[in-house]
């Protein structure tokens, strides 16, 4: 399929979709909700904003998270506040088209006890690093000059994307590219990762249905989160050498998580 991309690499498609099991396909649309589910709890909602958010540091288990959740049970708010915001962004997905504007409303929503009030979905005006534990510099994202071109690019991809009839393979090449690109060009103050994760799976349900938000991408990414960052890390470490030929390994994290129980 030729479609004219203007962030978005494509050179690695053909190789991923024929690494995709073609039994996946079915294993996908065979993901069913949990009986835990209930009309105002989602389990696999929750799975997202626990492993997400440990992906990040958070301290929070899934157990306890369920219970206060679903069973009412109350625990500090410094706890669950932050996770409570991340599983309202999840539902705001689920109810909402993916566009630029939602996104910056789903960011608003993730960082609402993360973030001040100016900084929530607003494209960031500073430089950005990812630093290490001991305080080294492993990844320069894109400049603060370029990055609302750089978004705005990705956001016009997304568009094409959206409007196009994708394969079950392309559907989940482009989602993880999304997921990767997003990250990589860091576009907010915080909240980046688990904006990126949602998006991947917002993506996923707007072009193969709702069974996206049962697949616990960010479980297994949070499982395999050595992996998970060093296949991120691989492209490179400053944004304007990046090496997306070698983005593979990082893509096919996704269709490893389709039929991931953890």
């Amino acid at each position: 399929m030729n479609m004219d991309l203007k962030i978005i690499p494509t050179d690695l498609l053909e190789s991923f979709k024929k690494s995709i099991d073609p039994a996946l396909k079915n294993d996908f649309y065979a993901l069913n909700d949990s009986e835990l589910s209930i009309d105002n709890f989602s389990f696999y909602t929750s799975v997202s904003a626990v492993f997400s958010s440990k992906i990040e540091g958070e301290p929070v288990e899934l157990d306890s998270y369920i219970k206060h959740k679903r069973f009412g049970i109350e625990y500090q708010p410094d706890y669950t506040r932050k996770i409570d915001d991340l599983y309202d962004a999840y539902l705001f997905a689920q109810k909402n088209t993916l566009n630029a504007k939602n996104i910056e409303l789903a960011h608003a929503q993730i960082t609402k006890h993360i973030l001040k009030k100016p900084q929530q979905g607003k494209v960031r005006s500073s430089n950005m690093y990812v630093i290490t534990k001991d305080g080294k510099i492993e990844y320069v994202a894109a400049t603060p000059d370029k990055v609302k071109s750089e978004m705005q690019r990705l956001y016009d991809d997304l568009e094409v994307l959206l409007k196009s009839d994708l394969s079950f393979e392309e559907s989940l090449f482009y989602a993880a590219m999304i997921h990767l690109v997003f990250v990589k060009i860091h576009p907010f103050d915080d909240g980046n990762g688990r904006t990126a994760r949602l998006i991947e799976k917002w993506f996923l349900a707007q072009k193969l249905g709702n069974n996206a938000w049962f697949v616990q991408s960010e479980r297994y990414y949070y499982d395999y989160h050595q992996t998970y960052y060093n296949n991120i890390r691989c492209l490179g470490m400053d944004y304007e050498e990046l090496n997306y030929k070698e983005a593979l390994p990082f893509i096919q994290m996704l269709p490893n998580a389709i039929n991931y129980k953890g």
